[in-house]
């Protein structure tokens, strides 16, 4: 017998949240020959959130249309240099670049309401070292990003894809790993988290066996949720209500 619990992940609360910025409902994925790890949402973006992205992506939006980056262009400088995908409303994102300012950072989302309420959030903070892609994070990976150079991959509390039969879709897989490898530099790290066990488990089965990388926590172990990661406010309501969350980090021992 087939039994299905459900409950909210700091996914689904992510999904909400766009949902409700977008005023729209999520649809079912169209089915095309790739097997893709998010969900395309319906409807555009409201007149605000338009009105935001057009008056803030000249100053931190790039394009797969841009071909393959430099970072120093992009940003001017030499300096160590974050990518994340799937930043939802980007709060945490602009929060740390806020914090660090002697980094840079890229995040990729698919969803442009997300991509909208960043720019919007990093323009009131006065942030000069975040620039963002609406597009999807594979192709810009494999298209746009610099190999052997990014110090740090972030993936956080993406999609569980919770039903056996989707687990396909979920977005860490041995060749999803291989790709971010590609844009780590040696001793780079590829940072995961989420509050979804079987996932957890999940995450580290792929990527204990994955060639080029160790567990920076030792094999086997999951990480302490670093400083650097900021505490959302889901995260700080599921600790009182006892749920977890699991963080993991690999380093990339590849030579590029």
């Amino acid at each position: 017998m087939d039994i299905t619990v459900r409950f909210f992940t700091i996914e689904h609360i992510k999904r909400f949240e766009t949902m409700q910025e977008q005023n729209t409902e999520i649809q079912e994925p169209i089915k095309k020959r790739t097997i893709r790890s998010f969900v395309v949402r319906g409807g555009r973006m409201t007149e605000g959130q338009q009105k935001n992205y057009d008056a803030n992506w000249a100053i931190y939006g790039l394009s797969l249309a841009d071909g393959r980056i430099d970072y120093a262009v992009v940003f001017g400088r030499e300096s160590d240099v974050v990518l994340e995908v799937g930043f939802g409303m980007g709060a945490s994102l602009v929060e740390m670049a806020k914090n660090a300012p002697e980094k840079d950072f890229i995040g990729i989302e698919v969803h442009p309401p997300g991509v909208a309420k960043l720019m919007m959030l990093a323009k009131e903070e006065g942030i000069t070292n975040l620039r963002v892609y609406c597009d999807d994070a594979i192709e810009v990976m494999a298209n746009c990003l610099p190999q052997n150079t990014a110090s740090a991959f972030q993936l956080f509390f993406p999609d569980p894809w919770h039903k056996k039969k989707h687990n396909k879709r979920r977005i860490v897989q041995p060749l999803f790993a291989q790709q971010v490898a590609n844009v780590l530099k040696n001793g780079g790290h590829f940072h995961m988290a989420t509050d979804w066990q079987p996932y957890a488990e999940y995450m580290m089965e792929v990527m204990e066996v994955q060639e080029g990388y160790q567990n920076a926590a030792g094999k086997g172990l999951y990480h302490p949720r670093p400083e650097w990661r900021p505490l959302t406010k889901f995260e700080q309501r599921g600790e009182r209500l006892g749920h977890g969350v699991w963080d993991l980090i690999y380093t990339s021992n590849s030579m590029g």
